[in-house]
């Protein structure tokens, strides 16, 4: 009988821990599904922002690199200026302008940075730093409202009808690029937050937007986002200092 009832107690505990380890399976098996279903449900981009195509492809190289956008650029502008210096197509007399170096005699325009395709708008502000702060259209560098340690006045004489000048090193715009957008909506070009900056005027409206946060940004349509709505910048409609024109970007970021 003990030997029976054995046999019998055997196959029922066997069974049990088969049960067992096909719950465990089932249940293993669910949450591995689940993960997968939130995983999918993250933005994952495959394709550049249409915005990008405004780019100088000449100056510009500009690809993804998993969730970064990475534009790598010569830094040669693709406009008249007097920094390109006589015997250049593209040199504009200027004889106003306290010159610092060429464009040609600077032998570090190129410039890379990488930014995040869909930027962070929810961390905190961070404030801009000295040197590249962004990459206008043209392929050249944006910088702030500082130049040399001081405030950008002190700088003012060396802009040239563009808004920019060289010094440190690379050609860079300070003002509203005259070049390729004066008093209107068009692209400027994109900040290190991976945020775009735009024109004084706004694309959904087509006048001054008048709901501007600190950082010159909001929320609205453009021309590059197919009716969509995105957070960009726009240079702020208010002359700055001495300089008779209109700061390109100071900041603080939004998009870290």
């Amino acid at each position: 009988m003990k030997k029976k009832a054995l046999k019998k107690i055997i196959p029922f505990g066997f069974a049990a821990v088969l049960i067992s380890i096909g719950f465990i399976a089932c249940s293993s098996d669910s949450v591995t599904d689940s993960d997968l279903n939130e995983d999918s449900e993250e933005e994952i981009v495959t394709e550049l922002h249409a915005a990008f195509a405004a780019f100088n492809p000449d100056a510009t190289t500009i690809y993804l690199d998993g969730s970064q956008v990475v534009i790598e650029t010569t830094g040669l502008p693709n406009h008249e200026t007097v920094y390109w210096g006589e015997g250049s197509t593209l040199y504009k007399e200027e004889p106003d302008v306290a010159l610092t170096p060429s464009i040609m005699s600077s032998n570090n325009n190129a410039t890379t940075i990488r930014v995040e395709a869909t930027p962070n708008l929810t961390g905190n502000t961070v404030e801009t730093d000295f040197n590249t702060i962004g990459i206008a259209v043209s392929g050249s560098s944006i910088f702030n409202d500082q130049e040399g340690g001081g405030p950008l006045d002190q700088a003012a004489a060396s802009l040239d009808w563009t808004g920019a000048h060289i010094g440190p090193g690379v050609y860079h715009y300070h003002l509203e690029p005259k070049a390729f957008s004066d008093d209107d909506d068009k692209l400027v070009g994109i900040l290190l937050d991976g945020v775009f900056l735009y024109g004084r005027k706004c694309n959904a409206t087509g006048t001054y937007p008048t709901d501007l946060d600190a950082s010159g940004g909001h929320v609205s349509t453009t021309q590059y986002t197919d009716g969509e709505e995105e957070y960009h910048y726009h240079i702020i409609n208010e002359v700055y200092s001495t300089t008779g024109s209109y700061l390109a970007f100071a900041g603080p970021y939004q998009g870290y």
